[in-house]
Order: C-alpha cells, then sequence, then structure tokens
C-alpha cells in the first residue's frame, strides 16, 4: 500500500486540521509521518525521521512525531528532549494505547486525529501557547522517501 494513498484527501486534511487545532493550546510542534514499511526497530525507524524532519530544532525541543508503518502495522509517538526532561515517564502511554484501540477497528484516521488532539491537551499544561508563538515545524503530513 502507498502511504501516499493510505488516507483520503477528506482525512489527509481532518489530519492536518488536528494538528493546526492542537498546536493553538500549545507551543508544541506535532508531525506525522506515514512510512509503508518499517526497516528495523519502529523506535529507532521514528528516531531517525524526527531528526530527517528536523524536529529536534525547534526552540523548546518540543516536537512530537506520530511515525505510522501501513504495511507492517509498526506505530510509534515521540518527543524531543525538552518534553522529555518536564514530563512523566509514562507520559505517552494513554495516548498510544488510545491510538492502537482505533487502530483495532481500523479507525486510523479516527484515531490520529483523537490522539493529535490529547497530544495538544497534554502538552498545553507542559508547554502553553505563546502570545507570540511561531510554527516552527509543518502541519503537512510528511511521507516516506525512498531512501527510508
Amino acid at each position: 500500500m502507498n502511504p501516499k494513498t493510505f488516507f483520503s484527501k477528506a482525512d489527509q486534511l481532518r489530519i492536518e486540521n488536528a494538528i493546526v487545532e492542537a498546536e493553538k493550546q500549545t507551543s508544541g510542534e506535532i508531525r506525522l509521518h506515514i512510512q509503508s514499511l518499517t526497516k528495523g526497530d519502529v523506535m529507532d525507524a521514528a528516531v531517525g525521521v524526527f531528526y530527517r524532519l528536523e524536529m529536534n530544532k525547534t526552540e523548546q525541543r518540543n516536537g512530537v512525531l506520530f511515525y505510522l508503518s501501513i504495511n507492517d502495522h509498526q506505530f510509534a509517538v515521540i518527543g524531543d528532549s525538552g518534553i522529555n526532561k518536564v514530563v512523566p515517564s509514562n507520559f505517552w502511554d494513554s495516548i498510544y494505547e488510545g491510538i492502537i484501540s482505533y487502530f483495532k477497528q481500523n479507525l486510523y484516521a479516527d484515531g490520529l486525529v483523537w490522539a493529535i488532539s490529547q497530544a495538544g491537551i497534554q502538552l498545553s499544561s507542559f508547554f502553553p501557547l505563546q502570545k507570540d508563538d511561531t510554527n516552527e515545524l509543518s502541519n503537512e503530513i510528511s511521507f516516506e522517501t525512498k531512501n527510508e
């Protein structure tokens, strides 16, 4: 399955709009990346994408990546070091468990919209939106490149 056609255009827009709405609550930066297959460990692959997308270059180091590999059913959510310094160690567990329940029902877009919304809510207590906040990262879905 092709990552670029996994979601309909309407679902892609819903997901990107969820990112915009979530980022209205927090200075955190949220991205979604979709792969066809994961080579090796899913967390290692997600970290590689995180750095390739330069998510580690936000001012507060508060980027969040949702990583979805569609053909081998792999998923990860990771936050940058600024987040990991201040949140409890199980911070992402409820989001991960919640999204997996959607995925088990093949409700991928609904699950991502829900999880992105939850990330915005949870991050707002640690990284509230600032008056002078700028959008540091694209809100568009990222898709695999040939060399991944």
